[in-house]
């Protein structure tokens, strides 16, 4: 099930997503925690972005998995991927939990001292995700990528010819 759809393997296709929705949900959430106006444009698009980034990030795991059977382990990656999806689903009850107080404090009220409080430690678990995203696919891409550079050579292309 997670191997390979029409040849190509699942992780390649599907790493994308959590790749791009647990960061683009952490800007979000740094949005929605650092200016409370912000919350009712932006709050159900960043939880939407990071249920979706957070279930994809299993399925990521679990095809990585099935890629491994079939070409190897990179080590490093594979500690990576699998604390990224245990920690996208810590980052998510954060935001929930955030999004789900701070929908309670209308508009022209000031939040209470602990959800700001709360905010803060949001905009650290967002920023967390961010430099975990980096890691975990920077590691995956030097375990592709880098033998395959290593031993290619740069076409280069000369105007005129």
């Amino acid at each position: 099930m997670f191997d390979t759809i029409s040849g190509l393997p699942v992780h390649a296709l599907m790493v994308h997503v959590p790749i791009v929705l647990i960061p683009l949900s952490a800007l979000g959430a740094i949005l929605i925690a650092a200016r409370p106006k912000a919350l009712r444009l932006f709050g159900v698009a960043t939880v939407i972005a990071a249920v979706v980034g957070a279930l994809a990030s299993f399925v990521a795991k679990y095809s990585g998995q099935e890629l491994a059977w079939r070409v190897g382990s990179p080590q490093e990656h594979v500690d990576y991927g699998n604390s990224y999806p245990l920690a996208g689903v810590a980052y998510l009850v954060l935001l929930m939990v955030f999004w789900l107080f701070a929908r309670g404090v209308p508009l022209n009220r000031h939040r209470p001292l602990w959800l700001k409080f709360y905010g803060g430690i949001l905009i650290f678990a967002a920023l967390f995700m961010c430099y975990l995203t980096l890691l975990t696919g920077i590691s995956g891409t030097s375990a592709t990528w880098s033998g395959v550079v290593e031993q290619s050579q740069p076409n280069v292309f000369v105007p005129g010819d």
